[in-house]
């Protein structure tokens, strides 16, 4: 687990700093980029994990080899690709998973369900943000959208190593968990013959998600491994946790009781494995349990960067979303149990009362007084002191929200009011598994 040293903050402390002039606000440090796990790093770690973590190297980077010359081979010599897929935003669209069962044996249902097949990697995973109801994938058409445009050599954490391969299989913004999902309702709809691609591209998925997990039971946001803060196990977006959930279903559920039993028992194995993974990255700051950090390195689970205006720090949305998935535990150990209650008592000592973070006139949302409202999260938190941090496009990391430049501060969501829902679980969770009895 890691270690840190917190200054002794109180609660008006941090609310005075949150909302101090801009006169008092200042640049506390400069982000870093996130490090990947690496042949040289693995080189470096006790010799009894090498051999597992060069073997899961040498898995992903023959897979990405194999991913591009498979769609290589589509096209004939000289022949010019069609242009990528163009990106939507905000996950998957038209892959519903809200519908009635009938719907999924429609010609729509199946229409959809074809395109999404045709974007299925080589690998078995999918890219993110893409329309499903669109026109199925073209011969010789990249998996993934369109990254051409984006300008390198800047230093931005986040620009790929390749503009033309990138999110080439992701768990990112609910990809490949999505497509999995629809496609196992499909396949629930059309038990014959009709349905047998639906489930064959599923297995080919839950395939994928087994392969790209970790040793030590977590994933990357992208696999194959591409670099960046993409190899980082990724709390973001909740997206361990959804791939977890969904290995739980596939494992136990009726709804993929399509897929082989042998499969079934790994999924199974690989969902067990992520908690274990998860307590131990939670942070420590003097000693005691606080929150977990948007992603932490493969290797060491220590706390990283992603984009460069994110920096390493703990984070209370992705605090918010691991403690809602611990909590599902029927019968959680000791350790779920104590992880469980220091993250809610750090989200509770860290909530804000009596702001806002809202528009002010032509100056965009800043965090002002405002009574009676909150309580309010910073996004971020410092490792240190325990104080909420922001990050600027320029790598800068302020104090002060208010600090931001307009656009980075206009374009995230920099103070947050979901923690406030495990706050409101929390009792229930107590009462049902027994811990208030016990004085947990």
């Amino acid at each position: 687990m890691i270690m840190h040293r917190m200054m002794t903050t109180t609660l008006m402390a941090i609310l005075v700093a949150a909302i101090s002039p801009g006169a008092d606000a200042k640049v506390i440090g400069t982000n870093v980029p996130a490090t990947s796990p690496t042949r040289e790093r693995i080189a470096r770690l006790p010799a009894a994990e090498q051999r597992v973590w060069r073997a899961y190297r040498n898995r992903s980077d023959a897979q990405m080899a194999i991913d591009r010359r498979t769609l290589a081979a589509e096209l004939r010599r000289g022949e010019t690709p069609p242009p990528p897929p163009m990106a939507v935003g905000g996950g998957q669209k038209k892959a519903r998973l809200d519908a009635d069962a009938g719907w999924y044996a429609t010609a729509e249902a199946r229409r959809i369900g074809d395109t999404v097949v045709s974007f299925q990697t080589p690998a078995g995973g999918w890219s993110k943000n893409q329309d499903r109801g669109g026109a199925p994938r073209l011969r010789g058409q990249r998996y993934a959208n369109d990254a051409e445009t984006m300008e390198v050599g800047t230093g931005n954490f986040d620009a790929p190593a390749d503009r033309f391969w990138t999110f080439v299989g992701t768990i990112d913004n609910g990809a490949t968990t999505t497509e999995i999902r629809f496609l196992a309702r499909l396949a629930a709809a059309l038990p014959g013959s009709d349905g047998d691609r639906y489930r064959a591209s599923a297995v080919k998925g839950v395939r994928y998600l087994l392969n790209a997990q970790y040793p030590n039971g977590g994933w990357p946001q992208v696999w194959p491994l591409e670099g960046g803060f993409h190899d980082g196990i990724t709390f973001n977006d909740n997206a361990v946790a959804q791939v977890a959930m969904l290995l739980e279903e596939v494992g136990e559920a009726d709804g993929y009781r399509f897929v082989p039993a042998g499969l079934r028992a790994r999924a199974r194995s690989a969902a067990t494995r992520v908690t274990a993974m998860i307590l131990r990255a939670q942070v420590r700051v003097d000693g005691r349990l606080t929150g977990w950090p948007q992603q932490v390195d493969a290797l060491t689970l220590a706390p990283i960067s992603a984009r460069n205006y994110e920096p390493r720090s703990i984070a209370s949305g992705e605090t918010t979303d691991i403690l809602m998935f611990l909590m599902r535990e029927p019968k959680p150990s000791p350790a779920v149990r104590a992880a469980i209650d220091a993250g809610v008592a750090w989200l509770k000592a860290t909530a804000l009362h009596d702001v806002a973070f809202t528009r002010v006139g032509s100056e965009g949302r800043k965090l002002i007084p405002r009574p009676g409202a909150g309580p309010l999260w910073s996004r971020n938190y410092d490792l240190v002191t325990g104080r909420p941090i922001f990050g600027d496009k320029d790598k800068s990391i302020h104090d002060d929200v208010n600090d931001l430049s307009p656009g980075r501060r206009n374009g995230y969501s920099w103070w947050v009011a979901m923690p406030a829902r495990v706050i409101a679980a929390y009792p229930a969770w107590q009462s049902r598994t027994g811990a208030a009895v016990r004085g947990g």
